[in-house]
């Protein structure tokens, strides 16, 4: 194995030295350097898959797959998703690879500048670019039902667009009744969270509560960014972001929460997978140790909507978020905030979207994506599509394109079939608590004292520690019993809200 070891090693670094500079372009990069950093980008991604695919790689895989000398289940899981990898790219033309590479960064950058302006027609002629892509690179990995198939294989393997009918299907069926029983009740007030709130005390709040979490600053860091992300270099150095609105002040609070879910996720690989197929997504070619998004997604999640929102949380904390603005909470106390972070009201932001209306956003853009990749939806007509199904859900009239199309940056990335995942991520999140809380009965009470500790602890040996090593539906049944459930989701947010 130690020739293979050194290999992947190699294309693990530099799938590193994309994610840095993929950092700095989502943070401190100069607008000018867009185009030079997308050529940088593409260049160190398809030396990736050159290393991945080079005779040597192949021979050190080969040697190793043919070895007599026995090895772990841990090392032959290495052995089958290194050969899965090579026979993926493979079927994928280098050119076509430093292609999507190569738009990502000048994509965003037209993204952002489109979203400052509102304007989705600065956006559109790069979504265009991107598509094509993306329909080509389907077309190349290969799909049997539907080309959406293939991209969402690429961030949670194994779901399908019928598949995912199926589970969305039974969350809207399940989602609607709870919506409107949440809607029919007096709803709090809500006017304290506008106030002005200088974004100094919301970092230190969020940094704090982060490290509450469990989220290591040694290994770590917090930074400021149009669309929060997290993004590891090995699980030595794992940064989030988060952004402030100064008269939002959820925003920051709710999007560290989230971002320090996916960190903690990641710095709490096992170290014996550093720089390993376990800890490096070989077909996507990103050095993540996560198994999936979607698995990813339900830690960020859980620790958003679970431990974050949640009555004993504020109860405990709010002193803490009230010392850094004394003179705008003073009038609120800690179930005040409660009330008012779960309060249920449609919104046009899904990263600021209530948990009840939160699903409906991210079938809103999955439905968009299968459309646009089978061609029965052109780019130019996407504000209109995407305006009159937020008025169909949500009953809500979109202003401008900042607060509809444009939101989101995974588009100007070309992360097509991601947003299937957040979803999953929920369900996960919640199957996961509720085993939870089947094992430790007093769980919520040791939350309710500050004890995250012991979440970390079940979170690390159920899920964080084995990287990529299984699967989502395997991590799931070692945990939970079963494969992915919609119903302790719906329990969940029925008992919540309803």
């Amino acid at each position: 194995m130690s020739d293979l070891s050194t290999r992947i090693g190699a294309v693990n670094d530099v799938l590193n030295a994309v994610s840095l500079l993929t950092w700095d372009s989502r943070t401190m990069m100069p607008g000018g350097g867009a185009e030079t950093r997308g050529q940088q980008i593409a260049t160190l991604t398809r030396l990736a898959r050159d290393l991945l695919l080079s005779d040597e790689t192949r021979a050190a895989l080969k040697q190793a797959e043919t070895s007599p000398v026995p090895i772990s289940a841990a090392d032959h899981q290495q052995l089958v998703q290194t050969r899965a990898a090579i026979e993926h790219h493979g079927r994928v033309s280098g050119d076509l690879i430093e292609a999507r590479a190569g738009l990502r960064t000048v994509a965003q950058a037209a993204w952002i500048e489109a979203r400052s302006k509102s304007d989705f027609s600065i956006f559109a002629p790069h979504l265009e670019k991107t598509v094509d892509l993306s329909r080509r690179y389907a077309d190349a990995i290969g799909w049997e039902k539907h080309p959406y198939d293939a991209l969402i294989s690429l961030y949670e393997p194994g779901e399908t667009v019928e598949g995912l009918g199926k589970l969305f299907g039974t969350l809207k069926a399940g989602l609607k009744p709870i919506l409107a029983a949440a809607q029919a009740r007096p709803q709090p007030r809500t006017d304290f969270l506008t106030r002005d709130y200088p974004e100094e005390g919301q970092r230190a709040f969020g940094l704090k509560m982060a490290q509450k979490f469990g989220y290591e600053l040694n290994r770590g860091r917090l930074d400021t960014t149009v669309h929060p992300f997290e993004v590891s270099f090995t699980r030595n150095d794992v940064r989030i972001t988060t952004r402030y609105k100064r008269d939002f002040l959820p925003a920051s609070i709710f999007g560290t929460f989230h971002e320090a879910g996916h960190g903690m996720y990641e710095q709490n690989v096992d170290p014996a997978y550093t720089r390993t197929t376990l800890a490096t997504d070989l077909i996507g070619l990103y050095a993540v140790g996560g198994t999936s998004f979607g698995a990813h997604e339900s830690q960020s999640r859980l620790w958003e909507n679970h431990v974050g929102r949640n009555r004993a949380f504020w109860q405990l904390n709010f002193a803490e978020l009230q010392a850094q603005f004394p003179d705008k909470l003073a009038d609120v106390t800690g179930d005040d905030f409660y009330a008012a972070v779960t309060r249920i009201q449609p919104g046009f932001i899904r990263v600021e979207a209530d948990e009840l209306t939160y699903d409906f956003h991210i079938m809103l853009r999955v439905d968009i994506e299968r459309r646009l990749i089978e061609g029965s939806l052109a780019v130019k007509d996407l504000p209109a599509v995407w305006n009159q199904a937020i008025k169909d859900d949500l009953g809500l009239d979109v202003p401008d394109d900042t607060r509809g199309v444009l939101q989101d940056v995974h588009w100007s990335t070309g992360y097509f079939g991601s947003f299937p995942t957040y979803t999953v991520g929920n369900v996960m999140a919640a199957q996961l608590m509720a085993t939870l809380r089947a094992e430790q009965p007093d769980i919520d009470a040791a939350l309710a004292k500050g004890d995250y500790a012991r979440l970390a602890g079940w979170l690390r040996e159920k899920i964080w520690q084995h990287g990529r090593r299984y699967t989502r539906d395997e991590l799931l049944v070692n945990a939970t019993g079963r494969t992915l459930d919609p119903a302790p989701y719906l329990a969940y947010l029925a008992g919540k809200y309803a």
